[in-house]
């Protein structure tokens, strides 16, 4: 089982979107899989789930959340496991919740404690670590995509200590450039404390903490125009940008390329999908799994096709990124 959690501290640059397409073609090619929303904001989960189900459950607070197994082991309770809304037989969902970053203060303390070797402080800063691998087995997932927000904050620091793959959704401006270096320098920092922590961990845990392996496998670009099946040089001038920075912030090396198209790391150039867009969230579908009752007609039809190809072939490159 692989645990590959898409983080970029810059919002709007589509990485719950490609989550959740992700999500879904990794289930349409057999691959048994959990979606987790570890975002506050809990858009997977409204991309997810019916208007009907989530009334259902938020409005009746019915305990399916991911805090809800959060809140037992904070209180020194035994476990709750994770709740896994089934989308489909090779598909599962980790439910967001709203007060998820409540949970930030819990945490930033818990990350203190750990130098002072506190059993009680190493599970809380394991807690990610130990609801995922739980739900991973009951459900025989092979792969764990995990949804954060965009920040810094305690909670995605618990969250990457705990992946094995970090993807990048990053956009084709100054912001998200940014966002990269802020990200990749935050990443290295989070491992070297937790390598230091973990010299202190108690003898006598009864649970797994994190390994703390996270490799970066790579980055996205999102939401690209083309022109004449290359991108504009609007577009071009921040994104042949990218390479260099992410070698230098988040691998720690040096990169004389000029273009991001020739990037070993460069996973995708995902085009903007416009008008299919709004059609996936109206229909809790995937855009390359949309139908004519869905309002996918005329030229909408070819550029579902198209849309579920290009998923696909992102989909596997992820796979062989992320061995």
């Amino acid at each position: 089982m692989k645990k590959i959690t898409f983080f970029n501290n810059k919002g709007g640059v589509g990485k719950t979107t490609t989550v959740y397409h992700v999500a879904w073609m990794l289930s349409e090619m057999g691959i048994k899989t959990i979606a987790v929303d570890l975002d506050p904001q809990s858009n997977l989960t409204s991309m997810f789930l019916s208007d009907e189900r989530l009334e259902a459950i938020y409005e009746n607070n019915l305990p399916l959340t991911i805090l809800d197994s959060i809140n037992p082991i904070v209180s020194g309770d035994p476990s709750l496991p994770a709740h896994i809304e089934e989308i489909n037989e090779n598909l599962g969902l980790i439910l967001g919740n709203l007060a998820l970053s409540s949970f930030e203060d819990t945490l930033s303390d818990a990350w203190l404690k750990c130098l002072n070797s506190e059993a009680y402080s190493f599970k809380i800063t394991s807690i990610f670590n130990i609801i995922i691998n739980e739900a991973s087995k009951r459900f025989n997932a092979e792969v764990v995509l995990i949804d954060v927000g965009p920040n810094l904050g305690a909670i995605n620091r618990a969250v990457t200590i705990s992946s094995d793959y970090i993807i990048m959704p990053v956009a084709s401006d100054l912001f998200s450039l940014q966002g990269i270096k802020n990200l990749g320098t935050r990443l290295n920092t989070w491992k070297t404390q937790w390598n230091q922590r973990k010299l202190l961990k108690p003898s006598n845990l009864t649970f797994t903490i994190p390994e703390n392996n996270a490799s970066p496998c790579g980055y996205i670009v999102m939401q690209y125009s083309a022109k004449d099946s290359r991108p504009v040089k609007s577009y071009l001038r921040w994104a042949n940008r990218i390479p260099s920075v992410f070698a230098e912030y988040v691998l720690s090396e040096q990169s004389s390329l000029s273009s991001v198209e020739n990037d070993n790391y460069c996973i995708a150039l995902l085009k903007h999908y416009r008008s299919l867009a709004p059609m996936s969230m109206e229909a809790h579908k995937p855009i390359f799994l949309l139908k004519p009752a869905d309002g996918a007609i005329g030229a909408h039809v070819y550029a579902i096709q198209k849309s579920y190809q290009e998923f696909e072939i992102l989909t596997k490159r992820i796979i062989s990124m992320c061995p």
